[in-house]
């Protein structure tokens, strides 16, 4: 498992492709993938740098890579079945000028999952793709990817990622809840 660890660790530290060229050539199998961008948006996000290598964001594809990164996290209107868009929705509210909404407008609910007017979904996944890359690293046979991943939270501890790592970010946690009752909001003064 520690060959399966170190060869993850390798792979995804590399600032990996541009979104828009890994539209065509993320695998379509199983693997992790890690979320990078030049100092530059670390900062414009009110993040300190990290050591060279360490990524923003880290997660798993247990189906496909291509389904989970690029499907979800990097298309329009998939804000509120991707944690890793709310969390930088959340990030880039004012400077995007997003607002929050349900998930669902015609069954609100779940306002923790919450999702953003139209117009700005895509101001969000033109951002996305202009300021951020991707790498990726496919599972080798009999691998238990969370195992992996975990291994790789604790070491990173990635900013953007809120769970199974040693510290998570206040503040990130802080700013999707303001856009939480901003969904929630959103509900009473459409009911009413």
């Amino acid at each position: 498992m520690t060959d399966a660890i170190g060869s993850a660790m390798t792979e995804l530290s590399t600032p990996g492709l541009p979104i828009e060229q890994a539209f065509t050539s993320v695998p379509n199998h199983p693997g992790l993938y890690a979320v990078h961008a030049e100092l530059g948006i670390w900062s414009l996000l009110g993040l300190e740098p990290r050591p060279i290598g360490v990524p923003l964001y880290v997660g798993k594809a247990e189906d496909s890579l291509v389904s989970r990164d690029l499907r979800t996290h990097f298309a329009s209107g998939r804000t509120g079945s991707s944690t890793l868009r709310r969390s930088f929705a959340a990030l880039l509210r004012q400077e995007l000028k997003l607002e929050a909404i349900p998930r669902n407008p015609a069954n609100p609910g779940h306002f923790s999952s919450f999702g953003l007017e139209p117009e700005g979904d895509q101001r969000l996944s033109s951002w996305m793709c202009d300021n951020l890359s991707l790498a990726t690293w496919s599972r080798p046979q009999g691998v238990a990817l969370r195992h992996v991943e975990v291994a790789l939270l604790r070491a990173w501890a990635p900013p953007l990622n809120l769970t199974d790592v040693p510290a998570p970010w206040r503040r990130l946690k802080s700013l999707r809840s303001e856009m939480a009752a901003e969904a929630r909001a959103w509900r009473r003064a459409d009911t009413g």
